[in-house]
């Protein structure tokens, strides 16, 4: 890996791929096009990290020559929220569609030959490759990017490069008066919204980050003699104008009468001339009344927890109550950047060390870190502090890492990343980890075992019997013990993970703890680990200076002062209740120092209503739920898998693959079905092919949980007559019915309208139309979706 200057770097036959910053991290615009040719010319990729709004003006990467062009869109109207919910994009030429880490829209069709949008490659590329996996992505930000196309949206082409031309007038402005000062020296010639500077002295340098902040106004601070300023589209005039005055006020005997202007921030080369945002859709809805209308519409083609239980095992889809939404909207929450000094983030401090502590004391852990913006990224988190821990111990030939077959696909993936050798074990026909499989892995394994990756309760829907013993026969050999926490809903208040030995574990916030899975994300998966594990827990490159630039007794004229004070900082730094030192063991998993910050407010606001007796209560409500679905569904269908007792845990997991053969019917064709009946189908085909598995949670009655009883119920007896006539299965190969198909003049089908559309009684209360009919799954993976021209 080489590190460095782009601009004097020629490459070679060694590296795979180039990274550029487009514009850069000192806000400079400079010319990237030159290098993506010449590394083109090496078979070196060219990947480039750009930023939205500034493309509304700027020349495209992909017209440059770059392969890959990443980013955020948090530029793209979404609050700061200290950190994060913020979606990233990632963008690449057609060619390298198959390799994207993740899923894509796609577009189909139905049987009607009308277009269907659905996620192209849908089976995750963790659950077919599992260790050979080229990612560990699971969660994404999908409710972020659904916010940030709306603002898209809204404001379209022209609204985009009007707020983009705003903030760069205003950028030049700002960039003509600080010319004005010889102690001040701007880094970058070109710009977009960003300006570097040089100080004249560390002193001056500390003397008007004190003075810019007395005036609520942060700047950033790259070095002791580097100060940075960036404008958004809340900027004003009035905000250059206040910036000029506190110069003035705090460098007098800088100004000078003879600024080197300009006229231009970005250079005409790299202006934009191509067309963007063609599709209809960012052209049409500019008003608020059009946008209300327009988000309507597409809601009504959702089905929510507004109609409907959604049963969808391993997911955890419960209430998210309104009181711990609200304050996320909240101005004093949204609004604060993630690096903002410490005495303007009090109240975040607050509840991030008290959620920390709520979770330690429902864990049994001694500490957490909120930087995980996934439960995959959770993983890597706490495999890369397992891995750090035996390095500590000189014992770096470690790498075994044991997974059973049953585990989810991210498990293995996030292994690999870490750096470990993944063994997958064996599971007994009861569901659990086969014991002469584990003692012959043991027995070959143990003086390299790191460590064993286990979901408690299984991922197969069952508490497996005997789980303290197994940790201890981990530990006997040196190795630790990780638990996937996605099933922590079934152990809030009845028992602590650490105590039956697991040595670090994530939690699922957007399952366990009530933040909402907005179709995908946002996603938090904090981090917890024992005594031994907690200071090789994440941390974060950003030096917490806040006494330094903030203390008044400080005198500017001090630098030995200065240099001590930072040398008392790098040594205070240390704690996950506050900012992490640049010398943490594992390094930072994300860019901002407590991740998804803005959503971590939910999961606190659950706990504190909650308490433990609630969340004992809601965890035993959970169990409950899911072993009264599986006594009602088992004179129909077999359970998959139960404890030595019959009993379930918060999830049971039901069998069709017989039916294949007797009726010809799949679980897809089960799946579909149930739309008809008004239900979102449970998960299908994971973790066994051909089976559902069921998650009710907490959150649902015994008359939600009879009506999905019922509509399960129905279909079977559905099937039993397919059984008898084979010639039936078309009520069950055409769902789901929609209105179009109530509406034909002609009913094409051999059975009633009724049968279809309301098979069961009380349907007529509460019918969920779908919008579109059975999709062409295979049409929709060679179709992805892009309003774009292609690239190749």
């Amino acid at each position: 890996m080489h590190i460095g200057d782009f601009e004097s770097f020629n490459g070679g036959e060694n590296y795979f791929a180039s990274i550029l910053q487009y514009p850069d991290s000192e806000g400079s615009i400079k010319n990237i096009e030159l290098f993506l040719k010449k590394m083109a010319l090496q078979n070196t990729l060219g990947i480039v990290a750009g930023d939205l709004l500034s493309l509304t003006l700027l020349k495209p990467p992909g017209e440059m020559g770059a392969d890959v062009v990443v980013g955020s869109t948090q530029n793209f109207g979404l609050p700061l929220f200290f950190g994060g919910p913020h979606s990233a994009f990632f963008a690449t030429r057609k060619k390298f569609i198959r390799l994207i880490p993740g899923r894509i829209a796609g577009v189909s069709k139905d049987r009607h030959n009308k277009q269907a949008y659905r996620l192209s490659l849908q089976t995750r590329e963790q659950h077919i490759r599992r260790e050979r996996a080229t990612s560990n992505i699971c969660t994404s930000q999908a409710l972020p990017a659904v916010m940030s196309s709306f603002y898209a949206i809204y404001h379209g082409p022209e609204g985009l490069k009007k707020i983009a031309l705003k903030i760069n007038d205003l950028t030049k402005k700002l960039y003509n008066i600080l010319q004005g000062f010889k102690d001040i020296k701007v880094l970058n010639q070109s710009f977009f919204d960003t300006l570097s500077l040089e100080l004249a002295s560390s002193q001056t340098g500390l003397k008007l980050y004190q003075a810019f902040h007395k005036e609520k106004i942060n700047l950033g601070w790259t070095s002791d003699s580097r100060l940075s300023l960036s404008l958004d589209e809340s900027a004003e005039e009035k905000d250059v104008l206040q910036i000029q005055n506190i110069l003035e006020k705090t460098l007098p005997g800088s100004k000078t009468n003879s600024p080197k202007l300009t006229k231009e921030g970005i250079p005409k080369n790299k202006l934009r001339v191509s067309s963007y945002l063609t599709h209809p859709v960012f052209n049409s809805y500019h008003s608020e009344t059009e946008l209300i209308r327009y988000i309507y519409k597409l809601q009504a083609k959702e089905l929510s927890l507004t109609h409907s239980m959604i049963p969808l095992g391993s997911c955890t889809m419960k209430l998210n109550s309104a009181v711990q939404l609200n304050p996320v909207s909240w101005p004093s929450f949204a609004n604060i950047h993630p690096f903002a000094p410490k005495d303007q983030a009090k109240g975040y401090q607050e509840i991030i060390k008290e959620l920390e502590k709520q979770l330690c004391e429902l864990t049994g852990f001694k500490a957490f870190s909120f930087q995980p913006n996934a439960g995959s990224q959770g993983e890597y988190a706490g495999l890369l502090a397992i891995k750090k821990y035996h390095e500590s111990r000189k014992e770096s030939h470690r790498k075994i890492c044991l997974i059973p077959s049953s585990a989810h696909g991210t498990n293995p993936a996030s292994a690999i990343m870490a750096g470990f050798q993944v063994v997958s074990l064996i599971c007994a026909k009861g569901g659990g980890i086969d014991e002469k499989d584990l003692s012959q892995k043991l027995k070959k394994y143990g003086k390299n075992l790191a460590v064993l990756m286990l979901t408690y309760p299984s991922t197969y829907g069952f508490f497996e019997e005997g789980i303290k013993k197994l940790c201890h026969k981990i530990h006997d050999q040196g190795g630790l013990v990780y638990l996937d926490g996605a099933n922590m809903n079934a152990l809030l208040g009845l028992c602590k993970p650490a105590r039956l030995g697991f040595d670090v574990c994530h939690l699922n916030l957007h399952k366990s703890f009530c933040i909402p899975h907005g179709g995908g994300g946002p996603g938090a998966g904090p981090v917890g680990v024992n005594e031994k594990l907690k200071n090789f827990l994440p941390g974060h490159c950003f030096l917490n200076f806040q006494n330094i630039k903030h203390n008044t007794s400080l005198k500017a004229d001090s630098p030995d002062q200065i240099s001590q004070a930072k040398q008392e900082e790098r040594k205070s730094t240390k704690s996950q209740s506050g900012w992490q030192a640049e010398t943490c063991s594992s390094g930072a998993v994300s860019s901002a120092p407590y991740g998804n910050a803005g959503v971590l407010i939910i999961s606190w606001a659950y706990i504190k209503l909650m308490g433990l007796e609630g969340l004992r209560k809601s965890a035993m409500t959970a169990i409950a739920n899911a072993n009264y679905i599986a006594e009602k569904l088992k004179p129909h269908y077999r359970i998959f898998w139960t404890g030595s007792k019959g009993f379930v845990a918060h999830e049971c997991i039901i069998d069709l693959r017989k039916f294949k053969n007797s009726a010809e019917i799949t679980v897809e064709d089960v799946a579909k079905r149930l739309m008809d009946y008004g239900f979102h189908a449970p998960t299908m085909s994971w973790p066994v092919a051909g089976t559902l598995m069921i998650e009710p949670t907490e959150s649902e009655n015994k008359q939600e949980l009879d009506r999905f009883c019922s509509a399960l119920i129905s279909i079977r007896q559905e099937i039993r007559e397919i059984e008898q006539d084979k010639s039936q299965s078309q009520l069950l190969k055409s769902a789901p019915h929609t209105l179009e198909d109530a509406m034909q003049d002609k009913w094409p089908f051999p059975y009633s309208k009724q049968k279809a559309f309301y098979p069961l009684s009380w349907i007529h209360e509460r019918k969920f139309w779908t919008p579109v009919s059975r999709i062409d799954q295979a049409h929709g993976d060679i179709h992805p979706f892009c309003s774009c021209p292609p690239v190749s």
